[in-house]
């Protein structure tokens, strides 16, 4: 088992850890959110038949209580480190049946006998709807994803809800089977943990777990996987949506009060209050009265609530931006509250920078391309905002008896549109000006500045991604390769048009961008402007020179999880029986500025190195 696990670097000090049957562990979400009325209680639902547990419409419920329905046969291939440390799981506990059956969906842990009762803790999968492609799509909710408990890391004290994907059917599963394929399964386990070691905000993957001789219908008929992932909170915008989308007032209310109370750790943690209160940066069109109102009634709680999960979107996708990583289905059901990256289909990191790459085969329209996703994300706060809406604008009437039990009453329904409208837009601006302040600083580090100048957006940002889309030159090496250019070796023109080279694929430039000649110029044209600009914020010396280095290269990575990495992993994991290759991979992924990982020169380097010519900007379909 030992190359199951990878690390990321950290030793997480001296943290207790526990067994996952000792971990520390709640149900929050069950306790305190409405279950089905149709299996109220866990034991209304163990003793269903699990065949009576599949799809069906679910109505003024937060989820269900189903438990995992594990292939007859299972093999644990990977368990992260970076995410034992996270949970506070003891690694010497992934090698107990405990823990094996547990992932795998064969054990529920959580029950003292064979039956549950009032005390336990029971799986539930969560209901939700949401706008597909821009259009409703009625109920959809975990139709493959079962979760099992939540758990409070001693230390940091973020409590996480872990849960299964590819459990089996649930009510929400539609047409389909709740099945997992080995193929998605590795994506999402590589990912998931790849963008957290590079900063990136997202959902986690504790363990990936094969079942071989599992027969899985998708494209083709393919083996099955599960993976154990963890969040913060699953809660998406369209948990949100489906309520509104049936005049369900009551509930709205019950999650957006738990979301702020149980997920954002209560509503004095959100902003707009004093202590707390750091609205927009000064400069953008929005003034701080616009957001708080020159009364308190203006922005009430909800409106607070709104313009946090604004925030986190904001900055989530700012990240995107920084490291072109494309998510590829940006529905409402895959948007996160708390501003995480998550449900990992047809998702890519840019080869070769082309604004327009999607990595969706089925997205047609460009909908979700890579420019597209700051907007894309607006534009799914703005169904946020309208389930939100009557809360966000009451007012300070929000809490009146009337207003709570019968809504809105028609002598001031106008008032309370036009104040929804207002913040909903103010909200907008604010959402606009955290990005670009997020996107800004992370461009900045990226290009070894220490600090931004006005003038560096476009004389440098922007300029820079510009050649980059004209060239056809790689987004992500880019970067790592500037990393070390020293001032000496571009204090000339000659010296610049030589180092241009550096940043051009293996194979040479493409016909389509011009001579190489005019190519090498206009990337020693770049160099001048940044090293003119570098110099100002770094002295010239060999310590200053050495510490930018390393300052650029902890920024900059030198691995990124490439599709055709994915599926070349995918291959020798799936067709060829390979297991070290994974947790090699895996450790790549979560030690991502490393200038080696020990395991083989050759294929890191393989791996680090230009996307082979045929594989670049490749896509795949959202069952990936």
């Amino acid at each position: 088992m030992a190359n199951h696990f990878s690390s990321n670097g950290a030793d997480g000090g001296h943290q207790q850890s526990f067994s996952i049957r000792d971990l520390p562990k709640s149900n929050n979400f069950t306790q305190k959110l409405p279950p089905d009325p149709q299996y109220p209680t866990p034991a209304s639902s163990h003793k269903a038949e699990r065949s009576k547990l599949g799809p069906r419409l679910v109505r003024e419920a937060a989820y269900t209580y189903v438990r995992p329905d594990s292939f007859p046969k299972t093999e644990l291939v990977g368990v992260s480190k970076a995410a034992l440390r996270d949970l506070a799981i003891d690694p010497a506990s992934v090698e107990t049946d405990d823990f094996k059956d547990t992932v795998a969906g064969k054990k529920i842990i959580t029950l003292q006998g064979d039956e549950p009762n009032d005390t336990d803790i029971y799986p539930w999968a969560q209901c939700y709807g949401g706008y597909q492609f821009g259009q409703w799509a009625g109920q959809l909710g975990d139709g493959r994803a079962i979760s099992l408990f939540e758990t409070t890391n001693p230390t940091s004290h973020t409590r996480y809800e872990l849960q299964l994907k590819g459990a089996g059917k649930t009510p929400y599963s539609r047409f389909a089977d709740g099945r997992a394929v080995v193929r998605s399964s590795i994506r999402e386990f590589v990912v998931s943990e790849a963008l957290n070691a590079l900063g990136i905000p997202s959902t986690r993957a504790l363990s990936l777990t094969l079942a071989p001789e599992a027969r899985v219908r998708r494209e083709t008929t393919e083996p099955g996987a599960i993976v154990a992932r963890f969040a913060q909170s699953w809660l998406r915008f369209g948990t949100f949506d489906l309520p509104r989308s049936r005049g369900d007032r009551a509930m709205i209310r019950k999650l957006a009060d738990y979301a702020a109370e149980e997920v954002f750790g209560g509503w004095d943690k959100l902003p707009g209050k004093t202590g707390s209160d750091d609205l927009v940066e000064p400069g953008t069109s929005v003034s701080r009265d616009e957001l708080q109102g020159e009364n308190e009634h203006q922005q009430n709680r909800y409106t607070r609530l709104y313009r946090e999960i604004a925030r986190r979107n904001a900055r989530m996708v700012a990240y995107w931006q920084a490291y072109a990583f494309t998510n590829g289905v940006l529905n409402t059901d895959n948007t996160s509250i708390f501003g995480l990256s998550i449900d990992f289909g047809p998702f890519a990191f840019l080869d070769n920078f082309d604004p327009n790459y999607t990595p969706n085969h089925d997205d047609h329209m460009l909908r979700y391309a890579y420019k597209n996703q700051p907007s894309i994300i607006w534009w799914n706060l703005v169904r946020l905002g309208e389930a939100l809406g009557e809360l966000i604008g009451a007012g300070d009437r929000v809490d009146e008896k009337e207003f709570v039990e019968e809504g809105v009453s028609k002598d001031w329904a106008d008032e309370l549109v036009k104040r929804a409208e207002t913040l909903i837009e103010a909200t907008g601006e604010e959402y606009k000006a955290v990005f670009m302040d997020e996107y800004k600083r992370l461009m900045t580090a990226r290009l070894g500045l220490k600090q931004c100048k006005s003038e560096d957006f476009e004389s440098l940002y922007s300029d820079l991604l510009d050649t980059m889309e004209a060239l056809e030159l790689d987004f992500n090496h880019t970067f790592r390769r500037l990393s070390y250019i020293s001032f000496e070796e571009i204090d000339t023109d000659e010296k610049r048009k030589e180092v241009a080279g550096r940043f051009f694929h293996h194979e040479g430039l493409s016909g389509l961008v011009g001579s190489e000649e005019d190519a090498r110029a206009r990337v020693a044209k770049w160099l001048e402007k940044w090293r003119a600009r570098v110099v100002e914020d770094w002295p010239n010396s060999t310590e200053a020179k050495e510490e930018r280095f390393r300052a650029m290269r902890a920024v900059n990575p030198k691995f990124i999880p490439r599709s055709w990495i994915l599926d070349e992993l995918i291959e020798r994991v799936e067709k060829k029986g390979e297991r070290e290759i994974l947790g090699h991979v895996m450790d790549m992924a979560l030690n991502p500025f490393q200038e080696s990982w020990g395991w083989s020169k050759e294929e890191e380097e393989r791996f680090c190195g230009d996307v082979p010519k045929y594989q670049r900007a490749m896509q795949c379909s959202c069952s990936s």
